[in-house]
C-alpha cells in the first residue's frame, strides 16, 4: 500500500531523526536571533545537526532507556558540536523537539499528499467533463435505481476529494516549545541573563566612551530579542522574550507559532489524524466504485493496471482500486488512536502511544493518494457497456418516472408482467430521465475551475 511511493521515505526512520536535528538546529538558530546563543555557535551546532550519522537502529536501542530517542540524540549532537555543546537543546524539553519533529514530517508528508490530490482532481475533473451525459444505472443498495450519468459519478468523487484535500491544507501544524513542564522557565530564565548580561555590557561602554547623542528606541540593537517591545511599549519581560524565541523557532521551522504549548492538549494531532482519515475515505469511496464496475458481469470501467493473479491467467484485477480501499480502512483506526486524553502537562504513555499510528496514518494515505492519482489518470470507460447495463430492466429503470405518468396502480400491474414494460418509447429511454444531473456535473466543474483560477 506504501511501498515505494514518496511519503514512505519522507516517514521513513531517518527522516524522522532528520526531522528531530532540523529542530535542534531550528532552536538555536532563534535564540541565535533572540541574542541567547552566539551567532558562531548556532551555526556550529547547525553544521553538526546536519552532518550527524546516526545509527538509528542503535539510537532505538539506546531510548529505551528514556522512553524517547530525543535524549541520545541530544548526547550525540552535544559530543558532535564541540565547543558549542552548552548550547544545544537550551530551554527545550524532549517532547518540543520530537512534536516539531512530527509536525516537520506532517508537513512534508502533506505536501506530496496535496500534490498527488490535486493529480487527482485532475483527472477527475477530466472524466465529469467528457461523461457528462454518459448514461448508466444508479446503483442504490446494491441495486439498480434509476439513470445517473458517469460524469456525476466522477464529479461526486471530485466532490469529496476537493473537500478531503481542503480539510488536509487547513489543518494548522505548530511547533512545539514549552519547556519542562510547558512554563517556558528556562528558556525565561535564559533571556533574564542575557538581558542582564547586555544591560552590563551597554553600561560599561557607556562608561568608557559616552555618547554624544542619547540612543533612540531600538538604536544599535541588532538582534531581535533585544529590538522586542513589551506591553505598552515598555522593555519587554522576561516571559514576553521567551514567547518571541517560541514565535522565532517557528519561523525558523516554516510552522505555525502555537497560541501555547500543546504537551498534553493532543487536538493537533487528533485534527491531522481526522484530516488524513477524511482523504482516506474520500479516495476509498473512488476505489470502491471502481472494484464493483470493473466486475466481470458488470464491465463498466478497467484499470490500467495489469492486476494480474497468481493462479488464475485470464484475470485482471483491479489491483489499485484493492491497495487504495485497504488504506481507507486503515486510516480511520489509526487516527482513533490519536485522541487519546493526556494526564496533567506530559502524558505517560499516551504521547509515545502516537507515534506509529500518526506514521501510520500519513504513510498508508499517502499511498493512497499517490495510488489513486494513477488509477484515475488511467481509468478505462466503457460508455456502451453502460448503457446497455442500464437497459437490463427492461424500461424498468425509469419505473419512477412511470408511475408520474401512468399512475401508480397501472404501473404496479405493468411490473407484474414478464418483458419488456408496455409504455411510450420516449418515457422508456433512459437518457430522457437524468434529472439534474448535468446541472450537477456542471456546478463542481465550474467549482473546480474557479478555485483552479485562483491557486
Amino acid at each position: 500500500m506504501r511501498a515505494g511511493v514518496r511519503v514512505e521515505e519522507l516517514t521513513s526512520d531517518q527522516a524522522w531523526v532528520r526531522a528531530m536535528l532540523d529542530a535542534e538546529a531550528a532552536l538555536t538558530r532563534a535564540q541565535a536571533r533572540a541574542g541567547l546563543v552566539p551567532e558562531e555557535a548556532a551555526a556550529l551546532i547547525g553544521r553538526a545537526a546536519a552532518e550527524l550519522d546516526v545509527d538509528v537502529p542503535a539510537l532505538a536501542r539506546r531510548a529505551r532507556r528514556s522512553a524517547n530517542p530525543v535524549v541520545p540524540l541530544v548526547s550525540d549532537l552535544r559530543e558532535a558540536a564541540g565547543a558549542a555543546a552548552s548550547h544545544v537543546h537550551l530551554g527545550a524539553t524532549s517532547q518540543d523537539i520530537l512534536d516539531t519533529a512530527a509536525m516537520l514530517v506532517a508537513r512534508r508528508a502533506s505536501e506530496a499528499i496535496l500534490a498527488d490530490l490535486d493529480a487527482v482532481a485532475a483527472s477527475l475533473a477530466g472524466l465529469a467533463e467528457r461523461h457528462r451525459t454518459t448514461v448508466m444505472a444508479a446503483r442504490t443498495l446494491g441495486q439498480q435505481a434509476v439513470p445517473t450519468t458517469f460524469g456525476l459519478k466522477a464529479a461526486t468523487w471530485l466532490a469529496g476529494v476537493l473537500r478531503a484535500r481542503d480539510r488536509l491544507a487547513a489543518v494548522p501544524l505548530p511547533a512545539q516549545l514549552g519547556g519542562a513542564a510547558g512554563t517556558l522557565s528556562a528558556l525565561t530564565e535564559a533571556t533574564e541573563g542575557a538581558s542582564a548580561r547586555a544591560q552590563s555590557s551597554e553600561g560599561a561602554g557607556a562608561a568608557e566612551t559616552p555618547s554624544p547623542t542619547p540612543h533612540q528606541p531600538g538604536e544599535g540593537r541588532t538582534r531581535e530579542g533585544r529590538a522586542a517591545s513589551g506591553v505598552g511599549g515598555h522593555p519587554p519581560s522576561a516571559g514576553e522574550r521567551a514567547l518571541r524565541v517560541v514565535e522565532l523557532f517557528a519561523q525558523e521551522t516554516g510552522l505555525v507559532a502555537p497560541e501555547i504549548p500543546w504537551h498534553a492538549e493532543r487536538s493537533v494531532v487528533a485534527d491531522l489524524g481526522a484530516a488524513l482519515a477524511g482523504v482516506s475515505t474520500a479516495l476509498g469511496k473512488i476505489a470502491a466504485d471502481v472494484v464493483l464496475m470493473s466486475q466481470t458481469e458488470v464491465g463498466e470501467v478497467a484499470e490500467a493496471s495489469p492486476g494480474g493473479s497468481s493462479a488464475m491467467p485470464h484475470k485482471r484485477n483491479p489491483a489499485l482500486s484493492v491497495l487504495i480501499r485497504a488504506a481507507s480502512l486503515q486510516v480511520p483506526v489509526y487516527a482513533q488512536a490519536l485522541a487519546q486524553v493526556g494526564e496533567h502537562e506530559r502524558a505517560a504513555g499516551a504521547w509515545q502511544a502516537e507515534w506509529s499510528p500518526l506514521r501510520e496514518c500519513l504513510r498508508l494515505t499517502g499511498g493512497a493518494a499517490e495510488t489513486a492519482a494513477e488509477l484515475t489518470a488511467g481509468l478505462q470507460v466503457f460508455p456502451g457497456q453502460m448503457r446497455a447495463n442500464a437497459g437490463l430492466t427492461g424500461g424498468r429503470i425509469v419505473s419512477e418516472r412511470l408511475a408520474a405518468h401512468l399512475g401508480r396502480d397501472a404501473l404496479t400491474q405493468t411490473l407484474r408482467r414478464d418483458g419488456p414494460l408496455d409504455a411510450p418509447a420516449d418515457l422508456l429511454d433512459p437518457s430522457g430521465y437524468l434529472g439534474a444531473a448535468p446541472a450537477l456535473t456542471d456546478r463542481v466543474l465550474a467549482a473546480y475551475r474557479d478555485r483552479e483560477g485562483h491557486q
